[in-house]
């Protein structure tokens, strides 16, 4: 969820740095989970000021070029060489000093001292092209004579500078998916130490202007459709969006399309209201009505794909076709044009779940079903409606053409809740004073029906679907007060506990430290998978599988029997992204069904079994100057299994090993480790069977082992090891080949390499080392590996090059290298 600084200052007056509101939000419960720059025009313009042509004559050694002097309000004049046919002088121009970068797309280039055909060049007088102010490129930019020389252009232009976090908004805080909701939690906080005024857009202007254009609403499903709100605004003007409209949308990185559905998507990142505007021409019969359409009735979108619709779907519908899939996404025929004149403009509220299978079956994620999903306020549709209305005639002209049509058959009221001063003080663990208690509550709009000494009787807003009980209120008033003003006591109050050994988790992190510190990477896949992996699978039986009754699709249809199949979707997904040479690990739960059990209990037919398991693909080692790569084999996956039990105190004296069949994999083995005479199999391991890897297209053998980790915890003690992520970006690999004198090492390559490229080299090896014909007696030939990996991002060709570049350089300056 991005929030725009700037936008969120629109409605709470502060002047508070955009880290402190990161930090003051954070603190809060919505958590900035990253901050970035926005710049309506990239580079903003930063080092570019207005200047006056003072002279322009003919440059001597040219016939196109211009030699100008310019004052840019500095003691100086700036010699410029200019190319523009239009250059003259007396001209205000905008002119780009020594220093300055300029940007065009991706690429960008800085402006230097330079010499033009003998004559010097003290800076660039622009075109609008050049610095992201149009597309002309006949001519400099001839501004207004008024301007005075040296005005900063960001300012003349008044290019838009924000700030926008990213917040990773949790299901409960649909609440804070608007600028508004966010804004509102910010002043609440500061509420508490200044009084801050919460500036919500006012609406008090809002009329009808006349009833010339109705359009009669009916719901056919009101278990759907909890609240339709719509007006019609009749003879506006479709044209494109004001700057202010266009920045605000592209700072959260919405693409601007008119002023119509701009102002849509504006009031819905405003106040959380999700709104569709239909051209009301195309409304055939005047009727919207709320319905679901018969199965399989095609439905195209206004992305151009068509759906097939379920009888399931919501649709907004005119009297013979359906308009719009309701609170998803809207249809082609209906949506509004540069030909459209008036407009319908929908406000409603939809069950979320309705929302959600319709989004989650035609795999349409919208800002819309967001919020829907999630549950919107259905007491906000008329306020976000008549916002809306005015915008449009701000942005639009044209009159209100018809009443709000209001339909609201159940009205949710606000949640009624009593709380007790005694419970605040308990669950929060410290003593707060009543009036800050009620100064908080009143700030989150939770008002104070009535109150004696001991409690208080509140009825809390319907946009805040999540708190309903004591100990919900308990939590808001603890998350404004602030979670980091609670001290911690000196008291230390404990009681003594019992936990058998060994500790589950201390014997799996002990685990998972001894793996990740000789290589591995722990995946953590779906518990929820899909059936047809089990399809003719002897191991594991279809028949055992725990069905999902509402699957969210078919890839997500039953949960998992073994971690197998996850840990294959892994190797896939990397093996695409050039990471061949893998080592995964994974812990999760296992679940099965046995449908024969007989017990009065119907949980007893359920099996949850904890699991741990290996997976090893690729190169076992990487090639080097006397090493040859060597692949991944049956005794590598062995070699980790014996690992792993000898770290966890597993005697090898006490384990049997047997051969197993099994069609998950081509050959396998099975320990089983002998304990006071009985037989306890734990660990099955094998190449998994080349029918399943085809499945996942995977060409090269995986290694599987499969631990019954609950057998494993009987015999397990502790370790701790540091955790690296596998990287999420290919490596790139490019080689040189070096000509050195004898007395040379390697060791000393790979020293220089790494001191010149300490952040992107990853690794260096040698894989050749030639001495013989055609090279000199006291010489000798390196062939050498270079590694280079950013954590954050693909690496550019650019980049590769200019780093190769330099590791050739300083090898040639300080080993006498030659390349061959």
């Amino acid at each position: 969820m991005k929030i725009s600084y700037n936008w969120i200052k629109q409605y709470i007056d502060t002047d508070l740095g955009y880290q402190e509101v990161s930090e003051i939000l954070t603190n809060t419960g919505l958590e900035v989970e990253g901050i970035e720059k926005f710049q309506s025009i990239k580079g903003g313009l930063e080092g570019l000021v207005i200047g006056e042509v003072k002279t322009c004559e003919a440059h001597p050694n040219s016939d196109h070029l211009s030699i100008t002097t310019v004052d840019v309000g500095k003691n100086e004049l700036l010699p410029i060489v200019c190319g523009a046919p239009n250059v003259r002088a007396g001209q205000k121009v905008v002119v780009a000093t020594v220093g300055t970068t300029l940007y065009d797309g991706d690429e960008s280039f800085k402006i230097k001292k330079a010499k033009m055909r003998g004559e010097p060049s003290m800076g660039m007088i622009c075109a609008e092209d050049e610095i992201g102010l149009g597309v002309s490129h006949d001519g400099i930019m001839v501004l207004d004579n008024n301007i005075a020389v040296g005005t900063q252009a960001k300012d003349y232009f008044n290019i838009e500078n924000d700030i926008v976090f990213e917040i990773g908004l949790t299901p409960n805080r649909i609440d804070g998916a608007s600028h508004y909701g966010v804004a509102r939690d910010l002043a609440a906080y500061l509420n508490q130490h200044q009084n801050i005024a919460l500036n919500k857009p006012s609406v008090d202007n809002f009329k009808v202007d006349n009833n010339d254009n109705v359009i009669d609403v009916k719901i056919e499903n009101n278990d759907a459709c909890t609240r339709y709100s719509g007006i019609t605004i009749s003879g506006i003007e479709i044209k494109e969006s004001p700057e202010w409209l266009k920045n605000r949308l592209k700072s959260i990185g919405l693409n601007p399309i008119n002023n119509i559905v701009d102002a849509t998507n504006f009031v819905l990142q405003e106040t959380g209201q999700p709104l569709h505007a239909f051209d009301a021409d195309k409304i055939k019969g005047k009727k919207v009505i709320v319905k679901t359409l018969k199965e399989g009735t095609k439905f195209t979108t206004l992305d151009e794909t068509e759906h097939k619709l379920s009888s399931d779907d919501l649709m907004i519908c005119n009297e013979e076709e359906g308009m719009c899939i309701a609170g998803v996404f809207g249809g082609i025929k209906s949506g509004v044009t540069e030909n459209t004149k008036n407009v319908f403009l929908e406000s409603a509220c939809f069950d979320p779940v309705f929302i959600r299978k319709t989004s989650r079956r035609h795999s349409l994620q919208t800002d819309a079903s967001f919020r829907y999903e999630r549950g919107a306020d259905a007491n906000i549709t008329v306020y976000a409606l008549k916002r809306v209305a005015l915008l449009i005639k701000e942005l639009a002209g044209g009159k209100i053409s018809s009443d709000i049509i209001d339909i609201y058959p159940k009205t949710i009221e606000d949640y009624k809740v009593t709380v007790s001063y005694f419970n605040i003080d308990r669950l929060i663990g410290k003593h707060l004073e009543k009036e800050n208690i009620k100064n908080i509550l009143s700030s989150l709009d939770i008002k104070i029906v009535s109150e004696d000494e001991q409690t208080l009787n509140l009825e809390v807003p319907t946009y805040r679907a999540d708190v309903k009980r004591e100990a919900d209120v308990i939590e808001e008033i603890l998350r404004i007060y602030g979670y980091n003003n609670i001290e911690i006591s000196s008291h230390v109050k404990s009681t003594i506990a019992y936990s058998e050994k060994p500790n589950k988790n201390t014997v799996t992190n002990l685990t998972s430290n001894l793996l990740t510190s000789i290589g591995f990477n722990e995946i953590m896949s779906n518990s929820l998978t899909k059936s047809s992996y089990y399809e003719d699978l002897k191991s594991y039986d279809k028949d055992n599988l725990v069905s999902i009754l509402n699957p969210l699709s078919s890839d997500l249809n039953c949960m998992r029997q073994t971690l197998l199949f996850g840990g294959l979707e892994a190797i896939a997904f990397n093996i695409n992204r050039k990471n061949s040479d893998l080592k995964f690990y994974e812990f999760g739960n296992c679940y099965s069904i046995n449908k024969k059990t007989q017990d009065e209990n119907p949980i007893k037919k359920y099996n949850e079994d904890f699991h741990f398991s290996l997976f090893v693909t690729g190169l076992k080692q990487q090639a080097s100057w006397n090493i040859k790569a060597e692949l991944s084999n049956f005794y590598f996956i062995k070699s980790y299994v014996e690992n792993i039990m000898h770290r966890l105190g597993i005697d090898n004296n006490f384990i049997d090993a047997d051969e197993i069949n099994s069609d998950i994999f081509d050959y396998a083995l099975q320990y089983t480790h002998n304990q006071n005479n009985k037989k306890i199999p734990f660990v099955s391991f094998g190449s998994v069977n080349k029918k399943i890897l085809k499945a996942f297209d995977i060409k090269s053998d995986v290694y599987y082992a499969d631990f019954d980790w609950d057998s494993v915890l009987k015999i397990l003690k502790t370790k701790k090891v540091t955790y690296t992520e596998i990287a999420k970006y290919p490596e790139v690999k490019r080689d040189l080949a070096l000509l050195l004198d004898k007395k040379i090492h390697f060791e000393q390559i790979k020293t220089l390499a790494f001191n010149t490229e300490r952040k992107l080299l990853k690794r260096i090896s040698l894989f050749d080392v030639y001495e013989g014909k055609k090279i000199e007696d006291d010489k000798k030939s390196y062939a050498v590996s270079f590694i280079l990996q950013d954590p954050f991002k693909t690496l550019a060709d650019k980049q590769i090059d200019k780093i190769m570049n330099k590791f050739i350089k300083v090898f040639e300056n300080e080993l006498g290298a030659k390349i061959r």
